[in-house]
């Protein structure tokens, strides 16, 4: 007992790990010294390439790893000028002529380590090493399948583009520049995982963007401590502030360039993650959740309503099974009289409680939902069908549940996809406010409620209040929250994200 304690606490008290010191291992002059340590490090794996050649008595290799570099470009850029190539002179010489006039490619980089020429062929590059020198020649051939530009899956808009981000970082990056067109627009590339190595673009326009979140973005992502990070979400726990138990996420998500773009000239900074088809952005505010593209589409009156539509949507979602089950328990005689005799009927036709009855719908729906999510498309919608059955019009018959509470989960389940970003946060307030509901009546789900909102106003995302411009109040800002104003207001001067009241330095808390 006393060892399951301590490495509980060396598992969860001790601390962040910190990422192996990297080592830098110059270059080896020898071509079969470098062969040898690259089959020290690979092994046999079948996918490691290495083509020798003799330019007037030098050797020389092509490094690549198959199906990473682009064949034909591989053999027209490099292959077949290094054949036609001669140099009579030093090794220095025939480097300068590779570099200068030999190879036509315009991604090339000179690399001096061991560790930049594997992580250079890693990534997609044919790095040429000459014998007698103690730097290789990388050339961008990137050539790796990769799925072509569509429109977003869970990001749909009527109107606007139908393009959405992909899978290749280059790809995003050109996809956000095409939309932007301002040399103030920066990337900067880094590296994640010790062991992936994923290659992470910050995206940002750097004269709108605060120093202050820059830094700190970098110096987080600089300390993250995974050997690999596979999709975006792995970076998001590392991205909040410290000590964060909040259900909200202060990280947003967006799979469209546009989106990313208009986050951009507010002075946020965007994550692209090397083989994931969305960007991260920070700082995010609550906010945020429920704009979309199409209210900047719409006439200003429509997207207001729309606006508006959103905010009850995810009240009824949240707070709709909880205030049924606490009104039918505790307070019955608030409902109107029809309604109520409905009700009675109902749960004196079921043999579970209000409350146990509305629970298990809930536990059933969310059933459903990851079932018709992980299974195939055409099993899923068999699974819909068959769930929609059981759950639906059998269910009540047999008086196994109530028809009035399968109608208030049902509604509150609809209007949780209103705002799908929210929807995870949303189900477990749902369930949350149920079980108070049950137990404690109004006067709990009160106290839930308080709760939340005060955890609301107490987060930040990098310095940045997660509340604003409601709290603290932006006038300025306010006029994209509840209403949407028309172009000719919102034309006018704009607030950067870090210029709001109550944004602040952080500094004490990341150090």
């Amino acid at each position: 007992m006393y060892r399951f304690v301590e490495n509980m606490i060396k598992m969860y008290g001790s601390g962040r790990r910190h990422r192996e010191a990297e080592t830098c291992t110059p270059l080896p002059v020898s071509v079969d010294e470098l062969k040898s340590k690259l089959r020290s490090d690979f092994g046999d794996s079948a996918d490691l390439t290495i083509r020798e050649l003799v330019i007037d008595g030098k050797k020389v290799a092509v490094i690549t790893i198959d199906n990473m570099t682009d064949k034909q470009v591989l053999a027209e850029a490099v292959m077949l000028p290094l054949t036609g190539c001669s140099c009579e002179g030093s090794v220095e010489e025939l480097m300068d002529r590779l570099r200068q006039r030999v190879f036509c490619t315009p991604d090339l980089v000179e690399t001096a380590t061991f560790e930049e020429l594997e992580d250079m062929i890693m990534s997609g590059f044919a790095v040429t090493a000459v014998d007698g020198s103690n730097t290789a020649i990388a050339l961008g051939l990137q050539g790796y399948a990769a799925r072509s530009i569509s429109e977003p899956e869970s990001d749909i808009v009527q109107r606007g583009s139908k393009e959405g981000l992909v899978e290749s970082l280059r790809v995003n990056m050109t996809l956000i520049r095409r939309r932007l067109k301002d040399p103030r627009l920066r990337f900067e590339t880094l590296r994640a995982g010790t062991l992936s190595r994923t290659g992470i673009a910050l995206c940002y326009l750097s004269d709108r963007v605060s120093p202050d979140i820059l830094t700190r973005l970098k110096k987080r992502l600089s300390e993250i401590p995974l050997e690999t990070v596979l999709t975006a979400g792995y970076l998001v726990p590392f991205l909040e502030e410290k000590k964060d138990r909040s259900l909200f996420s202060g990280v947003g998500i967006s799979e469209r360039p546009d989106t990313v773009c208009g986050k951009l000239t507010e002075g946020r900074i965007a994550i692209l993650v090397d083989g994931v088809p969305s960007a991260l952005i920070v700082p995010y505010i609550f906010a945020e959740y429920f704009q979309s593209l199409d209210d900047y589409s719409n006439r200003a009156y429509f997207a207001t309503f729309t606006r508006l539509l959103k905010y009850c949507a995810f009240f009824i979602s949240v707070m709709l099974p909880g205030l049924f089950v606490a009104l039918g328990t505790f307070e019955p005689e608030m409902f109107p009289t029809l309604m109520l005799n409905k009700i009675a009927a109902s749960i004196a036709s079921t043999p579970l409680s209000l409350t146990a009855e509305t629970i298990l719908i809930l536990f059933i729906y969310e059933i459903m939902r990851e079932a018709g999510l992980r299974m195939p498309r055409p099993l899923g919608y068999a699974v819909s069908i068959v769930g929609g059955l059981v759950v639906g019009d059998t269910a009540v018959n047999a008086g196994l549940i109530g028809a009035p509470t399968l109608m208030v989960i049902a509604i509150s389940a609809i209007s949780s996809y209103v705002v799908p970003d929210l929807y995870a946060p949303s189900a477990i307030l749902r369930m949350g406010f149920t079980i108070v509901g049950g137990m404690t009546g109004l006067w709990g789900i009160s106290a839930v409620l308080c709760i939340v909102l005060v955890n609301l106003c107490g987060k930040s995302s990098f310095g940045v209040p997660y509340t604003a411009p409601v709290s603290p109040f932006s006038p300025v800002m306010f006029r994209d929250v509840l209403v949407r104003a028309g172009w000719r207001v919102l034309s006018r001067r704009t607030e950067n994200v870090s210029d709001l009241p109550g944004a602040e330095s952080e500094a004490k808390n990341d150090s």
